[in-house]
């Protein structure tokens, strides 16, 4: 989409961003769901278009009896399956189109879970109120200033809390948004930090996704008070030959698509 006359890059301001990303969201729910939902479950935690999944990576630790905020939850297949294991968990999003479909999703499974729409940069919860905080590919990449949703979840997460979030990975950015041959390519700089936009034939954006290096997203962890546990990197499984937007096996085995980054809120 890269050579559109409609998708640019530029800067984008929380406001437009917000419009931009809510209205896309509610309006592609359906979509997305369709294309998408086999493979993220109504009930199951994937992190990432690799497949890798909590049930089996166990970057939050043990949930049982824990309070768990999911961030941008969509559908909240996470939450869900969280349940399962005992949490007792939160699922929030902006987009009441996702959140319609995590109603439906309730209703068919039978596993509940509290749903709330609310901005990932205001959050309607009290100070030190979970105990983990997670999500993947939610919220994080869709806002402006990500350094003060990090500094919103470190406020409502109790110390000692874990906070875990996958995105796309940041080397990505270098290339093309093509699963193919195409996408082989570097044309982009790594550093330069200019949103991703689609925007209307009036310059009206419509979907905003923002780009930050590995070390922007450490440095907002770390001036949020986060401590950095981890940094996981997932690899293409032999055999996962699905194609999920610029996700491809051809891709996944030469670089990664993935970042997830497993943190803490320190006790002292």
């Amino acid at each position: 989409m890269d050579d559109d006359s409609r998708v640019t890059r530029r800067r984008v301001g929380d406001a437009e961003a917000r419009r931009a990303n809510r209205g896309w969201w509610d309006t592609d729910a359906d979509d997305y769901q369709a294309e998408h939902g086999a493979f993220l479950g109504d009930v199951d935690f994937v992190w990432c278009p690799e497949g890798l999944r909590e049930a089996d990576a166990r970057l939050l630790g043990d949930v049982a009896g824990r309070r768990v905020l999911e961030v941008g939850a969509g559908a909240a297949a996470a939450a869900r399956w969280l349940a399962t294991q005992g949490a007792r968990p939160v699922a929030f999003d902006l987009s009441a189109g996702m959140l319609r479909h995590a109603a439906e999703a309730a209703e068919r499974t039978g596993v509940r879970v509290p749903l709330v729409q609310a901005d990932a940069l205001a959050l309607p919860f009290a100070d030190r109120s979970f105990d983990v905080a997670c999500t993947a590919f939610g919220a994080i990449p869709f806002v402006d200033d990500s350094a003060a949703l990090l500094a919103e979840v470190h406020r409502v997460l109790r110390p000692g809390g874990r906070w875990v979030f996958s995105v796309t990975h940041p080397m990505r950015w270098i290339f093309l948004d093509d699963p193919g041959e195409g996408g082989l390519t570097a044309v982009h700089s790594y550093f330069d930090r200019s949103p991703y936009v689609e925007q209307d034939e009036t310059g009206v954006a419509t979907y905003v996704e923002q780009h930050r290096t590995l070390g922007d997203r450490i440095r907002e962890l770390v001036g949020a008070g986060f401590r950095l546990l981890d940094l996981v990197e997932p690899e293409w499984p032999e055999g996962h030959e699905g194609i999920w937007g610029q996700w491809s096996p051809l891709r996944g085995r030469l670089f990664p698509g993935t970042a997830i980054f497993v943190t803490e809120k320190p006790t002292a």
